[in-house]
């Protein structure tokens, strides 16, 4: 399987899971996540998988500050509805990093270790479109992306409405790719560590 070679320069998210400890899944309760794993759950990669991921590492950085994430331990709430715009795909990438799920998730073991209910959306008394809660200490931040400011190519635009229409020359779907891609790079390696592409409040 081969993904396009800046994927090895994204930084991993390292999460701490006590129910993968406790049922041996994983040394130590200690997995990490890195984009290609975001890619592999969506099926594709895009702006919007790629902000999701950002954004996870970002907030969880600085939600846990001197230690580790704790997965499955995170409340996640989005201001919009579940099927607005990329909302669905960010909250899927959210919940494979944080463990945050809603009423189809894991029911947990005697009380213990339970992921239901942790992902809402519809929230609309929040600061921010995606607010994460410890639930540990009930420390919260919100955050918003704010993509735009990493702009496409003006040529894959035109390009993307020749595909729709039925192109056919392989080329023009490889250089729509590459700038696709090109975008996404920019995103997770450029700008991963840009105060403006994401505001937490």
């Amino acid at each position: 399987m081969a993904f396009p070679s800046f994927f090895s320069e994204v930084l991993p998210i390292v999460m701490h899971d006590r129910l993968a400890q406790f049922l041996g899944a994983a040394d130590g309760g200690i997995i990490e996540y890195r984009y290609a794993d975001a890619v592999k759950l969506a099926g594709h990669s895009c702006p919007t998988v790629a902000g999701a991921y950002l954004l996870c590492s970002r907030v969880l950085a600085a939600l846990y500050p001197d230690e580790l994430p704790e997965r499955g331990e995170i409340q996640v709430d989005f201001r919009a509805a579940q099927d607005a715009g990329g909302v669905g795909v960010t909250a899927t990438v959210v919940g494979l990093i944080t463990g945050a799920a809603g009423i189809g998730g894991f029911q947990g073991i005697a009380g213990h270790f339970s992921r239901r209910h942790l992902l809402g959306f519809e929230e609309l008394d929040q600061p921010g479109e995606i607010r994460f809660t410890r639930r540990d200490n009930g420390q919260s931040l919100s955050a918003t992306l704010h993509l735009e400011l990493v702009a496409p190519d003006p040529r894959s635009g035109p390009l993307l409405q020749r595909l729709l229409a039925g192109e056919r020359d392989p080329l023009v779907g490889e250089v729509f790719a590459t700038l696709w891609q090109d975008r996404v790079r920019r995103i997770l390696v450029d700008h991963f560590d840009d105060p403006h592409l994401l505001s937490i409040a």
